[in-house]
């Protein structure tokens, strides 16, 4: 194989002929790096222009799909995340933080999954000792799980073939190397290569591929952005570390929703489910206090309850300092705007802080009302009751927009004992609430000010 030299996008993973400080692609100044490529050769030809292929066409009605091709994964948050279980041939990207728990998830579910499938568990980050050290740990003793400690991605297929696993993990996708390339392993390079060898092993050979992923100091996955497609499914794992819970959520599934999350608490003997995130979210809410609101927003096909605080107080300086945690900054600043342009408050010599309790991120509008309130009961100094709800979108006119699939967000509410909620005034027909909550209808940000905490 002859080599050449590219050079590639850190951010977009686009190629160049030559180095240029800036992306012409993505437009992103110093990401453009060097890398030696290894040049495939031209596979001959069968005259004509023809070219000999290794598979030939199908047609779709020829393709089986009778044989089931989900797995259970013994983690019921991960299987939601994931679309249903794992995905036969499929191959999966793990990234998140250093230290966040991402060989933990991937170690703990061998035990379910070595009960009816063989697993190679392949790590370039510990040795084999430490590996049996944190299964202990972990409590996983399959019979089916073999480990291996190794970098080389040409040593790794040759113990793939000769074991021939059902389930392969890379731990992590950073530290494997392919010899015919000259750059260090964790390059941009590297880790393009070794990811697409995977990918045509787990498609060629129907095994399922995990592979974990370190992220950068932005929050993307280390290397170049074409990584991401090349795999089937991306995860995030997110939490802080400080704190026992994580959030899992898919950045991008072929085989399922991208909109679900799965919960999970740090414990000694490795992660717990949270199958009641709501409650988790509430723990500890202040009670009587004011700039705190309720909202309900839907992640997936899954309800959750969460808690939105805001601190307006008023500044010594000219320009209010104003900080977003937890929901978006744009969003976060619109809202204020319309607060003070159709709520009638006077907020802009005020520093504005906006926090989502418990590490959950919210780009549903349906938080709009909650926030808004939160705002206004930080600024006015009066608590919003807390057995209420507020659910809603707004708009720049300050009105209040109808939400989708309320019925199940009030059903939500209900079942964790709140008592009222204040909703958008509905246009179409009445909605049924649920036995013991009493709902607020308003059309604007204004009338359910007056409602919630006084004109």
């Amino acid at each position: 194989m002859k080599a050449k030299t590219v050079f590639f996008c850190n951010e977009c993973g686009n190629e160049f002929p030559r180095w240029s400080g800036q992306c012409p692609a993505c437009g992103a100044w110093n990401t453009i790096v060097e890398q030696t490529v290894k040049k495939e050769e031209k596979r001959p030809s069968g005259g004509a222009g023809k070219s000999f292929s290794a598979k030939r066409p199908v047609s779709l009605k020829e393709v089986d799909v009778t044989e089931e091709i989900r797995f259970d994964t013994g983690l019921g948050e991960l299987d939601r995340v994931l679309g249903g279980g794992g995905v036969k041939g499929s191959l999966v990207l793990v990234g998140g933080a250093p230290g966040i728990g991402k060989s933990t998830l991937l170690l703990q579910i061998c035990e379910h999954i070595g009960r009816e499938h063989s697993i190679l568990y392949v790590t370039g980050e510990e040795s084999e000792r430490q590996l049996k050290m944190r299964a202990q740990r972990l409590n996983v003793n399959s019979d089916n799980l073999l480990i291996l400690s190794e970098t080389n991605i040409s040593d790794i297929l040759e113990a793939v073939n000769e074991v021939e696993p059902e389930i392969l993990i890379i731990d992590s996708i950073q530290t494997l190397y392919s010899p015919e390339l000259n750059s260090a392993p964790g390059s941009v390079g590297q880790v393009k290569d070794c990811t697409m060898t995977l990918m045509q092993l787990a498609k060629g050979s129907g095994i399922t591929v995990f592979v974990i992923g370190h992220v950068n100091k932005e929050g993307a996955i280390a290397g170049p952005k074409v990584l991401e497609h090349m795999v089937d499914c991306v995860l995030y794992f997110e939490g802080e570390q400080t704190a026992n819970y994580r959030i899992l959520r898919a950045a991008k599934n072929r085989f399922g929703s991208t909109n679900e999350i799965g919960v999970f608490e740090m414990a000694e003997h490795g992660l717990v489910e949270v199958p009641n995130p709501s409650e988790l979210l509430l723990s500890g809410r202040p009670k009587n206090t004011p700039g705190t609101c309720v909202t309900c927003v839907m992640e997936g096909s899954r309800p959750v309850l969460a808690e939105i605080q805001a601190l307006l107080t008023p500044t010594n300086f000219n320009v209010p300092r104003r900080t977003s945690n937890g929901l978006d900054y744009n969003r976060a600043m619109l809202l204020l705007a319309v607060l003070e342009k159709r709520g009638g408050l006077r907020i802009g010599g005020a520093d504005s802080y906006v926090n989502v309790i418990g590490g959950l991120y919210i780009d549903e509008p349906a938080a709009d009302l909650a926030a808004i309130l939160a705002m206004a009961s930080s600024y006015r100094d009066i608590p919003i009751p807390d057995d209420l709800v507020a659910i809603g979108e707004i708009g720049l006119t300050g009105e209040l927009r109808q939400v989708a699939q309320l019925e199940m967000r009030l059903s939500e509410i209900a079942r964790h004992g709140f008592k009222s909620a204040i909703i958008p005034k509905q246009h179409r027909a009445k909605i049924a609430a649920p036995a013991g909550i009493k709902l607020w209808e308003a059309r604007s940000i204004r009338e359910a000010m007056e409602l919630i905490i006084g004109s």
